[in-house]
Formats: C-alpha cells, sequence, structure tokens
C-alpha cells in the first residue's frame, strides 16, 4: 500500500465516523472491516479511573463484527457528531509498517476551535487490505 492508499485508508476511516446517512455508514463499515474484525477502545482516563475504583484492573471496550461495529460507529455519530457539535478529523500522520497502520484523528468542534478530544488509531490488516484489529488509545 502506498502512502497514498494508507492516506485514502485513513480518510476513510475517519469518514465513517462522520457520515450521517446510516445505510452509507453501513456499507462503509462492510468495505473498512473483516466480518469478524475488532474494535478495543481504549477508555478515556476519567473512565479508566473510575472502573478502577470499582475494582476493575483493566478496562477496555471490544466490539466484534459489523454490527457490533455498526452499533458503535453509530453512536458516536449520535452523541458527537448528529448534534452539529463535533467533527472527526484525521491529523495526516498516518504510517504503515507490514500490516498495521497507525494514525492520529481528533474531534474537534465543527465551528473550529481546540480539539476536544484526540486519539491514536492501530490498525491491523488482513490480506485483502481490510482491517482485521482496530485499537484506539484516547489521548486526550
Amino acid at each position: 500500500m502506498s502512502d497514498t492508499g494508507i492516506s485514502r485508508l485513513t480518510e476513510k476511516y475517519v469518514a465513517v465516523w462522520n457520515e450521517p446517512d446510516a445505510e452509507r455508514r453501513r456499507t462503509a463499515i462492510r468495505e473498512l472491516w473483516s466480518d469478524e474484525a475488532v474494535h478495543v477502545l481504549q477508555p478515556p482516563k476519567e473512565l479508566a479511573e473510575a472502573a478502577e475504583g470499582l475494582g476493575f484492573d483493566r478496562l477496555a471496550l471490544e466490539a466484534r463484527g459489523h454490527g457490533a461495529l455498526e452499533f458503535r460507529v453509530t453512536r458516536a455519530h449520535e452523541e458527537f457528531v448528529a448534534p452539529g457539535t463535533f467533527v472527526f478529523r484525521s491529523r495526516g500522520d498516518a504510517d504503515r509498517l507490514h500490516d498495521v497502520v497507525k494514525f492520529h484523528w481528533e474531534m474537534t468542534p465543527r465551528d473550529g476551535g481546540e480539539p476536544a478530544g484526540v486519539g491514536l488509531e492501530v490498525l491491523v490488516l488482513g490480506p485483502d487490505g481490510r482491517i482485521v484489529g482496530d485499537y484506539q488509545f484516547i489521548e486526550g
């Protein structure tokens, strides 16, 4: 995959979280992720600390398969993008090593301003170029 291909992949990835049309979002999910792909989210620090206070040693939230991925993407869209408050963007720093792609994204106010959230995405690609493992670290 060329630099252009990596850039296209990360732009498509970020676009799916901003997609307002449910059918286009569903189609994009099936194009980006393999049938049994997993998305693992390391929650924000505050949530992880609250979980630790409840006795959880480690908290990671996992979604597996297209149905669970669609639910996760739709919920994020409904909470952050649909109200017109935020938009997700790639920071344009994608890099690839064999079948692993990493890049940073940000959630910024739709009208501009400082990011309200930043994350690191680590994607493991299958032989067909679709995502088989998606690891999301919320950094701020």
